[in-house]
């Protein structure tokens, strides 16, 4: 793993999601399409610690939401998703669309109860946000896979024979 483009690219995407994509009620959430794709595309060590940066990334940014609530949904969704990518190997843009699906509305889910049973209101829309961030994270996370494993120089071949 190369620490140092991941630095960086976790602070770009940080900044991009904070900024740009922060007006959006709904739209698509680039920290968990980059926990999917470090969890896909990295071994089960290094998916399990870039989880928790990314969720940790996440928490600063969302300010509504109590510290800490996104590194532990993040954290236990990435793990979980590491391990099944250790049995089954998640290489089909399809597959890897509904990864991010499942994915971003468990990880919702349970940084939403998390918040709740620290203290903190959730919205009467919650079910329709959280919808539509994981089905516009699962269309876009495979496409965004290519320039992330360039920029992380990974190999990922999508149109290789097996």
């Amino acid at each position: 793993m190369r620490w140092f483009r991941f630095a960086a690219l976790i602070l770009l995407v940080t900044v991009l999601q904070a900024s740009a994509l922060a007006n959006l009620n709904v739209g698509p959430d680039l920290l968990l399409i980059l926990v999917a794709f470090f969890c896909f595309y990295c071994n089960t060590t290094e998916a399990i610690t870039t989880s928790f940066v990314i969720g940790f990334a996440a928490d600063l940014i969302i300010s509504p939401i109590p510290m800490g609530v996104h590194t532990i949904s993040f954290g236990v969704f990435g793990t979980l998703l590491a391990y099944v990518h250790r049995v089954i190997n998640i290489r089909n843009m399809p597959f890897q669309a509904v990864a991010i699906f499942t994915t971003a509305i468990l990880a919702g889910a349970l940084s939403q109860l998390l918040a709740l049973f620290k203290g903190q209101v959730v919205a009467a829309n919650i079910w329709t946000i959280l919808l539509g961030v994981s089905i516009y994270s699962g269309i876009v996370g495979p496409f965004l896979f290519l320039p992330s494993a360039w920029w992380m120089r990974i190999k990922a071949n999508r149109f290789a024979r097996q």
